[in-house]
Parts: structure tokens; sequence; C-alpha cells
């Protein structure tokens, strides 16, 4: 596999732009959400989060039971 890890990724502290819409903030808001994506940092907005809910709760790993 050629994909880079969470480590691997570049993680820079520039202006966020959300991957769906376009909106930029200054910085990283605490309320966005950050992915990786291909080794690449992406983020979503607050309403691109909310309108993919669902879809970013699907790819979440399983909680491990004991």
């Amino acid at each position: 596999m050629n994909q880079k890890t969470y480590e691997q990724a570049d993680l820079t502290t520039e202006n966020a732009q959300c991957a769906q819409c376009g909106a930029t903030a200054d910085g990283t808001p605490p309320t966005w959400t950050c992915t990786i994506g291909n080794g690449t940092r992406q983020h979503l907005c607050d309403a691109c989060t909310r309108l993919n809910l669902r879809t970013i709760e699907s790819h979440l790993d399983p909680i491990a039971t004991r």
C-alpha cells in the first residue's frame, strides 16, 4: 500500500478550506471535521459536516468490546 498514514500526512496549520463547499477559515476552527484522505488533510465546515454526518459515521472504526 502506498497511502500515507495519519502520522505521515502533511499536518499544516494554514487556513482551512472545506473540501466540499470551498468555504475558508482563518486557521482550523475546532468545530470543523478533519480527515486524512490519500495522505492529505481534508476539512469539512460545520454545515457540510452536518449534511454528511451519516457517511462520516459509517466510516468510523467499530469500538472494540471486551
